[in-house]
C-alpha cells in the first residue's frame, strides 16, 4: 500500500508543492552560502589591529588613555595612531594604560 494519493489531481497537487519546497531549500542554500563565504571574505581581509590606540573621554575631545594594540581594556571611543603619536601623547600627560602599560612598550621612563 503507497502513502500517495492514488488520483492523479491529489498526485499533481503533491508535486507542485514538493517542487516549491525544493526551490525554497535551494534558495535557502544559495543565500547560506553566499552569506558564508561573504564573512569569509570578510575575515580574509580585515585590516591588521593597530599597533596603537588612544582612547578619547566622553564627547570623543581630549584623549585618557594610551593602550597597546588589542588592549583588552580599550574602550570603544579608541582610534589606531602610529607610535610616533602614542609617544607624543604619553609624553604630554595622557595616562597610559595600567594594565597593557604601552609607556614601557614605548620606552619612555617616568
Amino acid at each position: 500500500m503507497s502513502d500517495l494519493p492514488p488520483d492523479l489531481p491529489r498526485l499533481r497537487t503533491l508535486e507542485t508543492w514538493l517542487a516549491m519546497s525544493l526551490e525554497r531549500v535551494r534558495r535557502t542554500i544559495a543565500d547560506t552560502e553566499r552569506r558564508e563565504a561573504e564573512e569569509r571574505y570578510g575575515q580574509e581581509h580585515r585590516p591588521p589591529a593597530p599597533d596603537w590606540l588612544i582612547e578619547m573621554g566622553l564627547g570623543g575631545r581630549d584623549p585618557v588613555y594610551v593602550h597597546v594594540g588589542g588592549c583588552h581594556m580599550a574602550g570603544k571611543r579608541s582610534r589606531g595612531v602610529a607610535r610616533d603619536q602614542a609617544l607624543r601623547a604619553v609624553t604630554e600627560g595622557v595616562d597610559a594604560c595600567p594594565h597593557c602599560r604601552p609607556d614601557t612598550e614605548l620606552g619612555v621612563l617616568d
